[in-house]
């Protein structure tokens, strides 16, 4: 049980305080925004809940228990920096710094105080990333040779960060938790097309020690907005299309084999085809599971499945993308 203050209710904040809310483990949400207008309008909202539009006030009221920080993402480190030290528990929507010094500087600040970190990546919470993971390790589609991931739309152009830090976390975190590895080498090229220093296309090619390659292609410049990722193995494929209503994965029997001959001669390949499987995935929201997830390890102790060490692992791969990025933009 934990009294949580939910700071920033711009675009993503109402959402984690509608969860808090609802949640029994919270057992008092506070409310803390620079707007006095967006403030009035959420605490109409969530009638209990405490206002305040001093993030000082915040960190030195005793009772907090933990912050969720859902403000632009330049502020995510110092916000949550003070949270830490003042004692409290943190949770940071993605991306959880803006370095991996700073993301590692919050690691140690939380394990030296045995406070809860914890990231905002949300689709570690959702019922078809869970089962993707679950199909992988179980082996049914084999071997897994490489990964393709497309996340694209018409916006929203952000002004502070590029395409990479703002969408690559969602792809990047779903990778590790599947592959249960973090890459050895990372390479990226795109352009900023609509404002100058600010890339809003990005195509990403990752390698991993297991050999698995993957490629996450990324923009804000797109007609429609896909979501899609295809996993290769030895054996089967599967899809994964978070924009579909219902059957959200696919596994496909589908492989290629090579023969080799019995005799001199040339090597044979056949082609499988079989049948074509959706299976049933849970309906739980995943920010309720998230929310859910934070206020139990508050009062467990446990570590969570985003936790601050998986926070840093993505921000390290996200400097390497971003750095690959702006090279090939330099040439």
């Amino acid at each position: 049980m934990a009294k949580i203050a939910v700071i920033g209710l711009g675009y993503w904040g109402p959402n984690l305080a509608r969860n808090l809310f609802t949640n029994r483990r919270c057992t008092g949400l506070v409310l803390c925004d620079r707007d006095e207008s967006r403030l009035a309008m959420q605490a109409e909202r969530y009638p209990g809940a405490e206002k305040c539009s001093d993030f000082d006030k915040v960190v030195a009221d005793p009772t907090i228990d933990g912050v969720v920080i859902a403000t632009d993402a330049m502020s995510h480190y110092p916000l949550a920096r003070r949270a830490l030290e003042s004692g409290k528990h943190v949770f940071v929507e993605k991306p959880f710094a803006s370095s991996e010094a700073e993301a590692r500087h919050l690691v140690e600040l939380g394990e030296e105080r045995k406070l809860v970190t914890m990231v905002g990546h949300t689709f570690l919470f959702s019922p078809p990333v869970i089962k993707t993971r679950e199909v992988i390790q179980s082996g049914e589609l084999g071997e897994i040779y490489f990964i393709t991931a497309l996340r694209v739309n018409l916006g929203i152009h952000q002004k502070d960060i590029s395409v990479v830090w703002d969408l690559a976390p969602h792809d990047f975190s779903m990778l590790f938790y599947w592959l249960g590895e973090e890459p050895d080498r990372i390479e990226s090229f795109g352009n900023d097309y609509v404002l100058s220093g600010i890339p809003d296309v990005a195509f990403i090619n990752l390698h991993f020690p297991s050999d698995v390659i993957a490629n996450v292609q990324l923009s804000w410049l797109s007609p429609s907005k896909l979501r899609r990722t295809v996993v290769v193995g030895s054996r089967k494929m599967l899809v994964y299309d978070d924009t579909e209503p219902d059957e959200k994965i696919k596994i496909y029997d589908k492989r290629v084999d090579l023969i080799e001959p019995a005799s001199f001669g040339e090597y044979q390949l056949t082609y499988r085809s079989g049948d074509i499987v959706s299976p049933k995935v849970g309906t739980t929201e995943p920010l309720a599971a998230e929310m859910d997830e934070f206020l139990r390890c508050i009062s467990t102790g446990d570590v969570p499945v985003s936790c601050g060490r998986n926070g840093l692992t993505v921000v390290r791969a996200l400097e390497a993308a971003d750095r690959s990025l702006q090279e090939s933009m330099r040439k």
